[in-house]
């Protein structure tokens, strides 16, 4: 994605998206970003500097910063600071950029094009990148252990150990990879992978940020039931949307290739249902997102907004 498309997407998600102002939406997106570079400054002070380029070269390319966002949404939702969350959204942050670095590798899904601009592996190397993808997943950690009190610290860590392991992000991408080849055809299937693969690391972000808000006293059940009901709807809205991009948006919009799925013979959602029904699925996704945290009120309607936002997006 080039950086004048994604600077003017956030500023969109902020007035169309959740009902803020350009200038609340830009206000917490730069804290995000001035967030991301200095948990980046010490680690790579004394990091080979290549390697260090590598890093700051995919987890601060030109972004949306989703599920930090989300994470300090979730965090206003239970009567949080925004300032709060943002350990918590940034270490979300790195494993994302990690998993998109490894994603892109030849072996995966052998992309070249990420945000705009050449993936990690074609700007420094495959090996360079995969040593970059290493890097920014142990940072990640690092950075809710030195954050938080040690058992908002300790509840952090294991939910993000979780979802971003092999009952995870990376079990949903062996999945993916092996329904390629496998025969998948039903829709129970493709939702379990995109669980995994993509709603998991969503539902972690959230769930940090509530750890964030309430701290040591620790969050109530029937509070993280919400969140999880809200995490498995949008993610699976988000992911019907990405795939009708994949069908439908443009490379100039998306910053990414598209119509790679289809010639890659992956199961989609439009593939499956077909680009309207689709359409409608992700919409009552939505919906049901937002229903999820009516019992937050006024506090949860950031989140409410996002979900619907989120299946009107063109990138």
């Amino acid at each position: 994605m080039n950086s004048d498309t994604d600077d003017r997407t956030p500023a969109r998600m902020g007035e169309a998206l959740t009902g803020e102002s350009r200038h609340d939406w830009t206000t917490r997106q730069a804290a995000i970003d001035a967030a991301l570079r200095s948990a980046l400054s010490a680690p790579c002070a004394d990091a080979p500097p290549r390697l260090a380029e590598a890093m700051a070269y995919s987890l601060l390319a030109p972004g949306k910063r989703l599920r930090p966002m989300l994470a300090g949404f979730a965090c206003e939702a239970v009567g949080g600071e925004f300032a709060s969350s943002l350990p918590a959204g940034c270490s979300v942050e790195m494993i994302h950029a990690y998993s998109l670095i490894h994603d892109d590798l030849p072996a995966m899904d052998d992309d070249d094009l990420r945000r705009g601009r050449p993936t990690s592996h074609k700007q420094f190397g495959e090996a360079m990148a995969i040593l970059a993808g290493d890097a920014l997943q142990t940072l990640a950690f690092e950075t809710l252990a030195t954050s938080y009190p040690p058992r908002t610290a300790a509840v952090s860590c294991a939910e993000l150990a979780r979802a971003s392991g092999a009952v995870g992000m990376v079990g949903g991408q062996v999945l993916d990879l092996e329904a390629e080849t496998g025969g998948l055809s039903d829709l129970a299937g493709l939702e379990g992978i995109h669980r995994r693969k993509t709603g998991a690391l969503f539902r972690a972000a959230l769930r940090l940020g509530v750890h964030a808000a309430l701290g040591e006293s620790g969050a109530p059940n029937e509070t993280l039931a919400a969140i999880d009901r809200y995490a498995a709807a949008f993610g699976l809205a988000f992911q019907i949307t990405d795939d009708l991009l994949d069908v439908e948006g443009s490379e100039s919009k998306t910053g990414k290739k598209v119509g790679k799925d289809a010639a890659r013979g992956k199961l989609t959602y439009p593939g499956l249902l077909g680009v309207d029904a689709s359409r409608a699925r992700a919409r009552a996704l939505a919906d049901e997102a937002a229903a999820a945290v009516d019992g937050f009120g006024v506090n949860g309607l950031p989140l409410a907004r996002l979900a619907a936002a989120a299946v009107k997006r063109d990138r």
